[in-house]
């Protein structure tokens, strides 16, 4: 029988992230009346309304200015290592690309925004991407030995 790990648990920075993620979902929508999903973001972004582009390319700005802030006041904190092959990485986008699309939304659109507004079709999705990944992981891991 395989032991569970907890190696890489950090609850605090998860709390900080978490907590993080929550108020800037929550400003966009107190202050612009967005949803801050991101896949919606983008394909809005792709061919926005006019006037509707601006916001779009901030929060973007947002997003990597966030991680460049980090990469200087923390490197640690993003340096990541990935187990798996680079073509698994592209296919593994590409699905969840692709799930975004199907579900209408990803897991910052549902996940955080929809769950945290009760929303049953957000419940349902979220319900449905931490079954799925659930079942991926164990298939990619147990069954398939990695890739």
């Amino acid at each position: 029988m395989m032991e569970a790990s907890l190696e890489g648990f950090t609850p605090w920075a998860a709390l900080a992230g978490g907590t993080l993620i929550g108020l800037a979902a929550l400003l966009l929508l107190l202050c612009n009346g967005r949803i801050a999903g991101i896949s919606g973001i983008m394909g809005g972004s792709l061919q926005p309304a006019r006037g509707d582009l601006l916001w779009r390319v901030l929060f973007f700005w947002g997003l990597f200015a966030g991680g460049a802030l980090m990469l200087w006041w923390w490197p640690a904190a993003l340096d990541i290592r990935i187990d798996v092959s680079t073509p698994a990485v592209i296919l593994a986008g590409l699905l969840v690309g692709l799930g975004a699309r199907i579900g209408s939304g990803c897991t910052s659109g549902h996940g955080v925004c929809g769950v945290g507004r009760l929303a049953p079709r957000s419940i349902v999705a979220s319900a449905v991407f931490v079954s799925a990944a659930m079942l991926t992981v164990y298939v990619v891991r147990h069954v398939l030995g990695g890739i």
